[in-house]
């Protein structure tokens, strides 16, 4: 125990004289949260609308009036040539466009069914499918209020409102104004610690090659578990650290709700930082330097963590075959576990598959680091 204690002072020294990593570790994360949470978000408002009125009627004023004054567009255009739309695409001044013909007007006073066109811009396929869900929507509104006009005009009943309109009632569960930030900033939080804990120890073992250290380590009476355990707890610290960092920041900067138990939170976390830990010792023991050991972790455990855990893409989304591979993904089963806490109010009871499969990865991953440890010093 002793050896350990001495162990984890000597990291900690080691950090302390890094007065640049230091300060990297500890303002780091708070800034990135911030940072991505205010960015990273996938509300799509203010799209930017061109608008084509080829009729300039009353009618079509008052439609063009509903676009502009929804909230979801911001005009960036106003034409009465067909031609003109291609260059505002062209240019990106537009996302998606508004075409309303001739004679749009007197179809509508005349009684007939008036086409519209809607044109989005597909190279951004978020923000353009989105647009064309905002402007057929409006579009759907607007025709309805056409037909209880009419039907009050006519006298076809009595009550227009009495029209037989289903209307849905609709409902959002934890997440009621749907907020991106309540969405996204939990996932931050994951992604910070995954960085935070891998970067430092994929540097802990192959600094020590690098600088010459290893080899008086190896003949000192410290076992190899010793030595790994003395160095996973600084890091370890270091990661929950963070994790009160950016409970603060959630908190009292992007006032996400902690509708979960904030010790089943920090219990998971300890889970988290073992498989990454366990990782970033194996990715140092197998790298001769600090570079190398970077790029691996980069390349071969960040990246593909990112992309696979459900963090940018839905999982649901993704091909079959990907589907069965993330569930060798740690980062997957941490990020269901904090957005349940955060925004279902989940516990243990709920959570409790994710956090076996956590600790199976953290014994992996902690045997395997040992295991290439040891091959590495012989």
């Amino acid at each position: 125990m002793k050896r350990i204690l001495h162990m984890v002072r000597k990291e900690f020294l080691q950090l302390k004289r890094d007065e640049r990593m230091l300060g990297i570790t500890i303002v780091g994360p708070v800034l990135q949260l911030i940072l991505l949470g205010y960015a990273a978000t996938v509300d799509v408002k203010n799209v930017p609308l061109v608008i084509c009125d080829m009729d300039n009627s009353v009618e079509s004023r008052k439609l063009v009036e509903r676009y502009t004054s929804s909230g979801y567009f911001t005009l960036s255009g106003y034409t009465n040539q067909m031609k003109d739309i291609d260059d505002y695409f062209e240019r990106g001044d537009a996302g998606v466009a508004l075409i309303i013909p001739k004679n749009f007007g007197c179809d509508i006073l005349a009684g007939r069914r008036p086409q519209l066109a809607v044109i989005a811009d597909g190279s951004d396929s978020n923000t353009g499918g989105i647009g064309l869900n905002y402007a057929s929507i409006i579009a759907l509104n607007y025709a309805r209020g056409l037909i209880v006009k009419r039907a009050e005009k006519y006298n076809i009943i009595e009550n227009a409102k009495q029209l037989p309109i289903v209307t849905a009632q609709s409902r959002v569960w934890y997440n009621p104004e749907l907020k991106s930030a309540y969405f996204m900033v939990p996932a931050v939080l994951v992604m910070v610690l995954m960085v935070i804990t891998l970067i430092l120890t994929s540097m802990a073992i192959v600094k020590e090659k690098e600088i010459g250290t290893i080899e008086q380590i190896v003949v000192t009476p410290m076992s190899d578990f010793e030595f790994i355990i003395g160095k996973m707890v600084p890091f370890a610290l270091i990661g929950f650290a963070e994790v009160f960092l950016v409970l603060l920041v959630s908190f009292f900067v992007f006032h996400v709700p902690m509708r979960g138990n904030v010790f089943t939170l920090l219990t998971f976390s300890f889970l988290f930082v073992l498989v990454m830990l366990g990782l970033g010792l194996f990715v140092s023991s197998i790298s001769k330097t600090q570079q190398q050991a970077s790029m691996t972790a980069q390349f071969f455990i960040m990246m593909p963590f990112i992309v696979l855990s459900g963090f940018i893409f839905p999982i649901a989304n993704m091909p079959v075959i990907i589907q069965y591979v993330t569930y060798f993904i740690p980062v997957r089963y941490f990020l269901e576990i904090v957005r349940g806490l955060f925004l279902k109010g989940d516990g243990f009871k709920e959570l409790y598959p994710q956090a076996i499969a956590l600790l199976a990865m953290g014994a992996v991953s902690l045997s395997l680091s040992a295991y290439t440890f040891r091959r590495s010093i012989r």
